[in-house]
């Protein structure tokens, strides 16, 4: 195969050399190689500015991001070949890990996919093509799935803003097979149904999954509080495992119908309620009618997006970790998550610290979690480490 060269300025492989995959627009010598020669989604050489080859890319030329390797063999680029090979990679150590057909797949960089992401749901395959350069192999990604798993459906759930900036439409598409509602997974014991083809992003987070196992050794005759719910993982899986009552609270009407259809799968239905509406006004209401719970988890979406997003962001946390914690109990426990990846970890715990603090109390730590190993983190890229959830114990002087 015959690739066009892409050629980087001086020292712009630093990070490529030390196993990076991204190389930035204002890298390129666009001199010698402008991008505006490049086809959306192709792939070319990339060599450095002395005209040593480094491997494999894709390119965009209309993104800051414009180019992601995969592939340090100059004779070989991203093929169904390859594919296969990194999809079977992928599947050796989730299914070291996991008992259940149920996890991330594939997570991008960290397996060598940049731009895609694959959840597996026992025999349904959901896949997101993030990038332009996936997305024309999106044959060949669906040939290789098929090909390392023999799935009965594969859902193409590609929609989000990460594909905006590529210029990508967004559609959902079964392309293997039938998928027609949600589809069942379990985890940590718990039996859920997720809707993959109308929930968020592929229809379930699995990368909270150890946190939520670790959840379920506070939650035994407890009330618990769970914000930001979606369709239940964290407050389905405390009232699986022996809480007094849980209530659900989510922006989500549809959302909330899933919590009372997953907790009737694991016949908790008569101890999980829900509560429609925005969680900071939720919190809110609930002060004013003087409610108390034992546990309370705060798992929201992302407050930061972008850089730019880090001041009002850490001040949204702030401000529900706060209100969440007036309305724990004496020694209660409060789970504080965030999958926010310019929060840093240290700055989520000033934040627990400081708003326990205003409250006249004391806040120990007991436990911190991470994302599972179907999310594993890429030692040069630090933008896949993303995921925080600190245990925090709250108590009086």
């Amino acid at each position: 195969m015959s690739f066009n060269l892409l050629r980087l300025k001086p020292k712009a492989d630093r990070r490529l050399r030390a196993g990076h995959l991204w190389i930035y627009s204002n890298e390129v010598d666009t001199k010698a190689t402008p991008l505006t020669r490049f086809e959306t989604g192709e792939q070319v050489v990339v060599e450095n500015s002395a005209g040593k080859p480094l491997g494999v890319a894709y390119v965009n030329p209309n993104t800051l991001i414009c180019a992601r390797m995969v592939s340090r063999d100059l004779n070989n680029g991203l093929n169904q070949g390859l594919l296969v090979h990194r999809i079977q990679q992928a599947l050796a150590l989730r299914e070291r890990v996991f008992a259940d057909p149920c996890y991330r797949l594939v997570y991008g960089d960290s397996d060598g996919l940049p731009g895609l992401v694959v959840d597996r749901f026992n025999s349904v395959l959901v896949v997101q093509m993030a990038s332009a350069g996936m997305e024309r192999l999106r044959e060949e990604v669906v040939a290789a799935l098929q090909q390392v798993l023999q799935p009965d459906a594969i859902v193409l759930k590609n929609s989000g803003q990460l594909r905006r900036p590529e210029g990508l439409e967004e559609y959902t598409e079964v392309v293997v097979g039938e998928v027609t509602g949600p589809v069942p997974l379990r985890e940590n014991g718990v039996e859920f149904v997720a809707p993959v083809l109308d929930g968020q992003k592929t229809g379930w987070f699995y990368d909270h999954r150890m946190s939520r196992e670790r959840l379920q050794h506070y939650a035994k005759d407890k009330r618990v509080l769970d914000l930001f719910s979606y369709i239940g993982g964290w407050g389905v899986q405390a009232a699986a495992a022996g809480a007094q009552e849980v209530l659900c609270v989510d922006a989500s009407a549809a959302a909330l119908e899933y919590v009372h259809e997953n907790a009737q799968l694991n016949n908790c239905e008569g101890r999980v309620a829900t509560m429609q509406g925005d969680a900071f006004a939720v919190l809110k209401q609930l002060r004013e009618s003087q409610e108390q719970f034992d546990l309370i988890v705060v798992d929201p979406p992302a407050f930061i997006k972008r850089r730019k997003d880090i001041k009002p962001g850490e001040q949204a946390y702030r401000r529900i970790n706060e209100q969440a914690m007036r309305l724990l109990s004496d020694d209660g426990v409060v789970v504080s998550a965030s999958c926010s990846m310019h929060l840093q970890r240290d700055n989520l715990v000033d934040i627990l610290r400081l708003s326990s603090r205003n409250l006249g109390r004391q806040l120990q730590i007991i436990e911190q979690g991470h994302q599972g190993a179907d999310h594993p983190i890429h030692p040069s890229i630090p933008e896949t480490e993303y995921l925080k959830a600190i245990f925090c114990r709250v108590c009086s002087f």
